[in-house]
């Protein structure tokens, strides 16, 4: 029997955030596409016995949980201390730069292997979004990868272009991107739901985590520029997080109150809801890694209109309406106009309903899994 164990650690953080979520659909479809003699083992922190039921509730089919002896906080430090290792011999696949980066003999034991996951380089490209703590925890752990990791994980060809001018990874770095979540579907009663978030029979909707490189304050501005829709303008994501007050930005643009929205976190019924009856949907990103928010909303059939960030424009392909960044002051003006042509000209619109859901079937976790065994298979 073949055993690949993977890190499932961020399952159960306290905030599972992005990563999380990419750890739980991702092992999912590894126990599911196993092949014939393979299975699965979850490794997890010291956590609650109750972190270790949900692990196994949300991962049917996983062969076993390895728990370490050490909680989350210390367990971080001690990897990237190069201390503390995972039992026995084997594959060892990492959702992240959280990983037993360590010296490790591949010439003897051939299964012996290290995969970690570098899913951007914001500690690098954007450090004011992170404490100083996470950003060295990150450059010392990506030195570690860089020393012993036997391939690296990234989700596009944009990361694995920046991560090169850090670190020369060689032919180690292998691109595997994500897909839309599972639990991402219209529920049975839509309208309903609709109705009990007071959403607006129309409106422009962003979401995502509300810190200044996703954008927001440009995308809030935006709305007092003169070539500006009348609609609302909804966003959905933790209130308050990352230092973003929409109130105060849209106030001091001078836009009424009732101009802009934030919806807060919300299920992901909810969200499926606010993005399939939006009449357009934004990602005004200064840097992201991947793109699952245009995904998303691509799977809902929702019109887009996104940044030029590298990583949008790979995912999006040309099913979404991309602007540019540059010159930044003013972005907010293109945002606008292009938000104002999306609403304004039909066909457009109608272009980007039927191009968006086939671009998303270009994404599985299905596919990934599949990807990600044949990773090892091949080292």
């Amino acid at each position: 029997m073949v055993t690949l164990r993977v890190i499932v650690d961020q399952i159960v953080a306290p905030v599972p955030g992005g990563i999380g979520r990419y750890t739980e659909e991702l092992t999912r479809e590894l126990i599911s596409t196993a092949p014939r003699g393979a299975d699965v083992v979850g490794l997890v922190s010291a956590s609650p016995q109750e972190d270790y039921d949900r692990l196994e509730m949300l991962l049917p089919g996983l062969a076993g949980l390895e728990k370490f002896k050490l909680q989350r906080r210390e367990l971080r430090r001690a990897w990237a201390a190069g201390l503390g290792r995972v039992q026995g011999r084997g594959m060892v696949h990492a959702t992240s730069l959280l990983a037993p980066l360590s010296k490790h003999d591949r010439v003897q034991n051939v299964s012996d292997q290290i995969v970690v996951t570098i899913h951007d380089t914001m500690a690098w490209s954007h450090p004011e979004v992170f404490s100083k703590e996470r950003i060295a925890w990150n450059k010392t752990m990506a030195k570690r990868a860089h020393k012993y990791a036997d391939a690296v994980v990234v989700p596009s060809f944009a990361v694995a272009s920046q991560l090169s001018e850090l670190y020369d990874f060689g032919d180690r770095i292998r691109v595997i991107g994500g897909a839309v979540s599972s639990k991402l579907k219209l529920p049975v009663d839509p309208d309903a739901r609709a109705a009990r978030m007071g959403l607006p029979e129309r409106y422009i909707l962003s979401a995502g985590t509300l810190e200044p490189r996703k954008g927001i304050e440009p995308l809030i501005r935006s709305l007092a520029h003169p070539d500006a829709t009348d609609l609302p303008l909804l966003i959905a994501g933790p209130s308050g997080a990352g230092g973003v007050d929409i109130q105060a930005i849209a106030a001091d643009a001078g836009l009424p109150p009732d101009r802009v929205r934030s919806l807060g976190f919300i299920a992901d019924a909810d969200l499926a809801v606010a993005i399939a009856k939006a009449d357009v949907f934004v990602v005004p990103s200064l840097a992201e890694g991947f793109g699952l928010a245009v995904i998303e909303a691509f799977s809902l059939g929702t019109p887009v209109v996104h940044s030029d960030a590298p990583a949008l424009l790979e995912v999006s392909a040309e099913a979404g309406l991309a602007v540019p960044r540059e010159p930044a002051a003013q972005y907010p003006e293109r945002l606008a106009q292009a938000v104002s042509r999306v609403l304004a000209d039909v066909e457009l619109a109608q272009q980007l309903r039927f191009s968006g859901p086939d671009r998303a079937r270009a994404f599985s976790w299905r596919d990934s899994a599949q990807r990600v065994w044949q990773l090892h298979a091949d080292l």
